[in-house]
């Protein structure tokens, strides 16, 4: 601890830090539209100076995926990858203490939107490797910080990585997420869908003569209610949940409703299959409306590591070791980018990231510059407890 402490975490300068993640702030990424480009622009200038290989994947429309790459030292055989999406969501419309996008420091907090998901965490991660480097320290393998575009909409960025097979040799994944520091080695996955129900419009006096197409709704709702998911339970997510999201039918009190739309928010744990529940709801719709559309509006696999997994050992060791952090993986209800990666790359993975989970998507987001500070500190250590130094 002692020679990391002085070789690495010496090299870590608060002011700096923080003013990177002041800049990425400063930057309106709400999503849509993005702009992710201009905030990977911004990460690219700061690692200017560095040893450090910055490649932008433009696009378009102003969205950039980011790829910083430690020079590697040493073996082919173990790439570690380090991802935050560079998006945000709006700010909405309750009137915020500070202003979103100054990220105005307040009692050793940043505020603004995105600080806790997850600009502070897309800035430990570039720290990290540009204070790696400004140490000397020679990786006996790949680290790569995967920057993407679109997590908080569709998981566009993270799908095109995957589709490009941009990242296809990782042994293993970290995601910044907001963890408050812990780790979390199981998300949910979830699948939202758009069930609309069509019928034929009539005068609201003469019922007979139309279709109302609210009637089977109504009873795919009560079906809905009752759905029995099959699932084992898992040890730390539980069990899956259904939630009747919204409901929109009808033109006008006297009008026979021609249509209603019904939206649902279904959150999964592993060894359920998103396309398996897809055909049950199709089946219940189909058993009770004769005209019906669905449509899958998000579709993300969930995600789990097992506790015993090598890679959340040492993930565990390396915060005993080096920070004096008891670290007990956990699981959380909410998806990142790790659903479209892990199905894909078959690797241990797991978030850590300096915000505060309960924050995110909230007014007066803030991050603690002491969590911000330690996990800089926590992905340093740990590249060099995964990889190894040559």
């Amino acid at each position: 601890m002692a020679v990391l402490q002085s070789k690495v975490f010496d090299r870590i300068d608060e002011k700096e830090a923080v003013q990177f993640l002041q800049s990425l702030i400063q930057v309106n990424s709400v999503n849509p539209p993005g702009n992710e480009k201009e905030v990977a622009e911004v990460i690219q200038s700061f690692l200017k100076t560095c040893n450090l290989q910055v490649d932008l994947d433009d696009l378009g429309d102003n969205r950039a995926n980011v790829f910083v790459t430690y020079p590697n030292g040493g073996k082919d055989d173990k790439f570690l990858v380090y991802s935050g999406h560079l998006d945000t969501v709006p700010t909405g419309k309750v009137k915020w203490e500070h202003d979103p996008f100054s990220g105005e420091v307040v009692e050793n907090k940043v505020f603004g939107r995105g600080t806790t998901d997850m600009k502070s965490g897309v800035a430990a991660m570039v720290l990290a490797l540009k204070y790696l480097d400004q140490a000397g320290v020679k990786l006996n393998g790949k680290l790569q910080f995967v920057g993407t575009a679109g997590e908080e909409v569709d998981g566009f960025g993270a799908k095109t990585v995957v589709e490009k097979g941009q990242i296809d040799k990782a042994t293993a994944l970290v995601v910044s997420e907001p963890s408050e520091n812990q780790i979390f080695h199981a998300h949910k996955g979830c699948l939202w869908l758009e069930i609309t129900t069509y019928g034929k419009t009539a005068h609201g006096s003469m019922p007979d003569k139309g279709i109302n197409a609210i009637l089977p709704m109504n009873e795919i709702i009560n079906r809905l209610q009752s759905y029995q998911f099959d699932y084992t339970p898992h040890p730390v997510l539980g069990k899956p949940t259904l939630n009747i999201g919204t409901i929109e039918g009808g033109v006008k009190t006297n009008v026979v409703p021609d249509q209603c739309k019904l939206t649902i928010d279904i959150r999964t744990v592993p060894g359920q299959s998103n396309e398996q529940i897809l055909q049950d709801i199709e089946d219940l719709v189909k058993a009770v409306a004769s005209n019906y559309e669905i449509k899958v509006l998000n579709s993300m696999a969930s995600v789990g590591t097992d506790e015993s997994d090598d890679f959340i050992k040492l993930a565990i060791e390396t915060g005993k070791n080096h920070l004096n952090l008891e670290l007990k993986p956990t699981g959380v209800n909410y998806y990142t980018d790790a659903s479209v990666y892990c199905p894909h790359l078959q690797v241990p993975a797991f978030i850590f990231g300096p915000g505060i989970p309960t924050l995110a998507h909230q007014p007066n987001e803030y991050v603690e510059i002491d969590k911000f500070i330690e996990s800089i500190q926590y992905f340093i250590a740990l590249a060099i407890d995964y990889l190894g130094e040559s």
